[in-house]
């Protein structure tokens, strides 16, 4: 009987994406496989993005890495959410934060009774009724309790990191050479195909080295070493949405207590990311070239920082958009060589992740079921078109006509997909998460409501609820989770408390 299984495994590029994919595969697959990497250390990884979402410790947990483990060896601290500094209007601010919104009634979600309330004159802003909004410009910050009832907002605390992505694949990469991973150091000079069916045979080195495999994955970032170059798979361009084609990123001496939280704050043609960490802050301007100079870029980036700057800001060109197709043959894409998203919603290592996952799944044989693959592609498909609604959304949302950037995204015609839910928002405040997408509907509310899509109306079962009872219902829910939060230490507290990083450690 002829074996059919995966023997071989390459990993064409290291950074996060490719360490982990190896640090999983050994994990999941375990030493019957044998999974290669080839990297080079002449060849930088980009790593803008130094925020996640909450996803990214279901990954930890399947590798057995714990919270305190993880935050030591990446300089990490903590976060709640996500800050937005003058997206609907000039002034504006509110927070995308993590985590659930009141308390459901029935069949409804809670912001459907806030609507009324609101209407009515008897609620605070949105960002009062949800833990991780209410704590995070506070800076107060905990994990969540184990001695609370379950409950309590403080029973189940979303949240993500902030951490130093380069750490990250260091540390990654010692646990997946500690499980047999091999790492090969070395330039590719070719990528070899098989003659009778395209798929690639093996990649050659600088130095003649000779690698084959049975599955490659494509980590080689925006370039699409194999995915790209060598199977010419051809790329889908968002940049009718998502506008921004440039970045510069720099870090800045750590000034005060780290934030609980990203910061986003929209500039004349695009926006700044500010990701406090434990032994410095990240910052970075994400731009649109036809809006802006770089030169002119790099001088509102450096006059918009904490402290003073560590480097020269290093620039980056991209194209936002996916490839047509993320598995092609025998070569799997991941990270930045599938795509590129923007870092808006901190939503690139979640993609990562994502993949990895869905390829353990739909894991394949050597026959390369064609089925399979378009299982994947599908998936991944709907998984980034759905991401990248959510984005657009945070751009055409916008009253802002002060700077040609600004008004073409708020003129710009939108996915029909996206336009729909806005109009279902703003009818009666419904929303309705399609399947497995990534974002669920408090986020969606949180954003919409953050800049001004508010609904004329709401759901009518809201009025089997007596106007009293509804003051009281809000004022409970208020008073709740200004409690608790009450009761959170200080994000910095807490960090030295239990998860400070070697020589950062307060005694």
């Amino acid at each position: 009987m002829t074996d059919t299984r995966i023997k071989n495994i390459v990993i064409v590029g290291g950074g996060t994406a490719g360490w982990m994919a190896a640090a999983a595969f050994a994990k999941v697959l375990g030493a019957e496989y044998s999974i290669r990497l080839v990297e080079s250390e002449e060849i930088g990884t980009v790593g803008v993005g130094e925020g996640t979402v909450p996803h990214l410790k279901l990954f930890n947990d399947l590798l057995g890495i714990h919270d305190i483990e993880f935050m030591k060896n990446t300089q990490g601290t903590f976060k709640l959410g996500v800050q937005f500094n003058d997206w609907g209007r000039l002034g504006d601010t509110y927070i995308h934060g993590f985590g659930a919104i009141g308390h459901d009634v029935s069949l409804l979600p809670f912001h459907q009774f806030w609507i009324k309330a609101m209407q009515k004159g008897m609620a605070s802003d949105i960002g009062a009724y949800s833990i991780n909004t209410l704590a995070a410009p506070l800076g107060k910050f905990m994990t969540s309790a184990t001695d609370v009832p379950a409950s309590s907002p403080l029973a189940n605390i979303a949240y993500s990191y902030q951490f130093d992505a380069s750490l990250y694949a260091k540390f990654l990469r010692g646990y997946a050479e500690q499980r047999g991973v091999r790492r090969t150091e070395g330039k590719i000079a070719q990528t070899v195909l098989r003659p009778h069916d395209g798929f690639v045979e093996a990649v050659v080195l600088e130095s003649g080295e000779r690698i084959e495999g049975d599955l490659f994955i494509d980590c080689s970032g925006f370039r699409g070493l194999l995915i790209e170059q060598a199977l010419h798979t051809g790329y889908l361009d968002f940049t009718h949405w998502l506008p921004c084609d440039r970045a510069l990123a720099v870090a800045c001496e750590k000034v005060g207590p780290p934030t609980p939280y990203t910061r986003s704050s929209a500039r004349s043609a695009g926006w700044q990311w500010r990701i406090p960490l434990q032994h410095r802050t990240g910052n970075g301007y994400v731009y649109s070239s036809a809006h802006i100079s770089d030169d002119e870029a790099a001088a509102t980036l450096l006059k918009n920082l904490d402290g003073r700057p560590l480097g020269d800001p290093r620039p980056l060109r991209f194209t936002t958009g996916v490839r047509k197709k993320f598995w092609n043959k025998n070569v799997v894409a991941l990270g930045l060589a599938s795509g590129f998203l923007e870092p808006l919603e901190s939503t690139s290592i979640y993609m990562i992740q994502s993949g990895i996952a869905r390829l353990l799944n739909l894991f394949p044989q050597r026959d390369f079921s064609e089925v399979v693959i378009d299982r994947y592609n599908a998936q991944a498909a709907f998984e980034y078109e759905h991401i990248r609604d959510f984005l657009i959304l945070h751009y055409h949302a916008t009253e802002r006509d002060d700077t040609p950037f600004w008004n073409q995204c708020r003129t710009m015609s939108i996915p029909a997909q996206l336009q729909d839910n806005i109009r279902l928002f703003r009818d009666s405040g419904r929303f309705f998460r399609d399947a497995e997408e990534m974002f669920a509907t408090t986020s969606w509310v949180q954003v919409m409501l953050g800049q001004h899509i508010l609904p004329q109306g709401y759901h009518p079962l809201v009025d089997q609820m007596p106007d009293q009872e509804l003051a009281r219902f809000m004022a409970s829910v208020s008073q709740v989770v200004a409690s608790c939060v009450d009761a959170m230490p200080p994000h910095q507290a807490f960090i030295d408390r239990h998860c400070a990083a070697p020589g950062l450690a307060v005694a």
